[in-house]
């Protein structure tokens, strides 16, 4: 039985690269995709780290609590799914967000980037200013008396959820918490899933303060293949697709700032200890956070690739089936060269039968990376979230935020020759 669930839902964009491919090829093309170039081995003589170490419970220590998003589900219309504003899916042409079901723009963390003038980057976009609804959840304290939240069309529920004008209540008033910029896969967001809302609660149980904005991808890019029309339609408008990927690290950056200059935040969070968890698409996000080129070509294997940005304040990174593009769209340009000189340290988990972000990619890209990395390969897995391996990703997530991020000896010393978790699913170090 396949137990893996949906993360992140690219069966158009799938179909729109195999679409790609056949122009590559049908244009001589074909040649020196992803492979090569880049390297894959680890340095001569290292031996992987071996240890097995037992999983940490889950939930974590502190209940948790997030930031207002009160919404007016009334407003979605008679047959319409509520995720279609969390995403930002146009209707026949009607915009779709998040924002237009808020109860309040005023009592909700709301973000705005604008664009820069660079049409090659940001397409259509270019120039205009665009909001981001950023959702917080962090550690509050066992007697929080705020009722969860219900999530319209769901069974889920944000936990112990601010209204109105509350401030935040914080496990410890005086501690100021590390922080996670969190970044979901391609047509999600923070709400749209069960496996987003673990993600985002297990980092504050163990005492992260995480800050998660709503993309809204389809607003720039809607990667919906519906037929042959529509196909050539999205492959003739593909620098919003180049957009849409763009965008997605400056509305982390946006966030970010926002919430650690908000007066009923800024004085309960360590600016000095931020690190990033990307899923899917958001693993990319992670890498543009630390300054790596993004593909601008596609008919020519990634040929041009550019900076988008560069955020020193994230110390490190983690991905979860990490998207580091196709053979023959990489996310960083030809062979990866985008990656070259990147020193973010990075831990990523990839699936090894992943077809959607192939952890040969990945390791490619890795391989180009200069500061500590490792890519764990989760055996049999697609690109999805792996129930039986739960308790073995957010081990090592938390084992590595802990040491790159809290700089907790305990956690670096285990980390250092950390090569599984007992149990779950089966995981093993490929680079280190």
């Amino acid at each position: 039985m396949n137990k893996n669930r949906p993360f992140f839902r690219c069966t158009s964009a799938c179909v729109l690269f195999s679409i790609l491919a056949l122009i590559v090829f049908a244009c001589g093309g074909g040649g020196g995709g992803g492979g090569g170039g880049g390297g894959s081995s680890n340095p001569p003589g290292a031996s992987a780290p071996t240890a097995v170490v037992q999983p940490l419970p889950l939930p974590g220590p502190y209940a948790v609590a997030c930031s207002n998003i009160v919404q007016v589900f009334s407003r979605v219309l008679p047959g319409e799914d509520v995720t279609s504003y969390w995403e930002g899916l146009p209707d026949n042409g009607r915009p779709r967000y998040i924002t237009d079901l808020l109860e309040s723009l005023d009592n909700t963390l709301i973000a705005t980037v604008t664009a820069p003038q660079d049409s090659n980057l940001y397409g259509d976009f270019a120039g205009q200013a665009v909001k981001f609804a950023v959702l917080v959840c962090y550690p509050t304290t066992n007697n929080n008396p705020r009722p969860d939240y219900p999530l319209y069309q769901t069974d889920r529920v944000v936990p112990h959820m601010q209204t109105g004008s509350d401030a935040p209540i914080f496990a410890d008033d005086l501690v100021r918490y590390p922080v996670v910029v969190f970044s979901h896969g391609y047509m999600g967001s923070p709400i749209s899933s069960g496996d987003y809302m673990l993600a985002l609660t297990i980092g504050a149980s163990y005492g992260y303060v995480v800050i998660a904005p709503f993309h809204g991808d389809l607003r720039f890019s809607n990667l919906k293949i519906d037929n042959l029309e529509a196909a050539i339609a999205v492959a003739s408008n593909l620098e919003n697709f180049t957009a849409m990927q763009a965008l997605r690290p400056l509305s982390i950056s946006a966030a970010l700032t926002l919430v650690l200059e908000h007066p009923q935040w800024k004085d309960h969070l360590d600016a000095t200890k931020i690190g990033g968890f990307g899923a899917s698409m958001g693993g990319e996000t992670m890498m543009l956070l630390a300054g790596a080129g993004l593909t601008t070509s596609y008919f020519d294997i990634g040929a041009s690739w550019k900076q988008v940005t560069h955020d020193p304040r994230i110390k490190a990174a983690f991905g979860y089936v990490p998207y580091f593009g196709q053979p023959i769209l990489p996310a960083f340009g030809r062979n990866q060269e985008g990656l070259a000189g990147i020193s973010l340290p990075f831990l990523g988990i990839s699936g090894t039968a992943d077809t959607t972000a192939p952890i040969y990619e990945t390791q490619i890209g890795m391989s180009r990376l200069t500061g500590p990395r490792r890519l764990v390969a989760l055996s049999g897995v697609t690109h999805g979230f792996d129930a039986a391996s739960t308790n073995d990703i957010y081990t090592w997530m938390l084992t590595f935020l802990d040491a790159e991020v809290r700089g907790n000896p305990d956690a670096i010393l285990r980390f250092s020759t950390m090569g599984s978790v007992a149990g779950g699913g089966d995981d093993s170090v490929v680079l280190y």
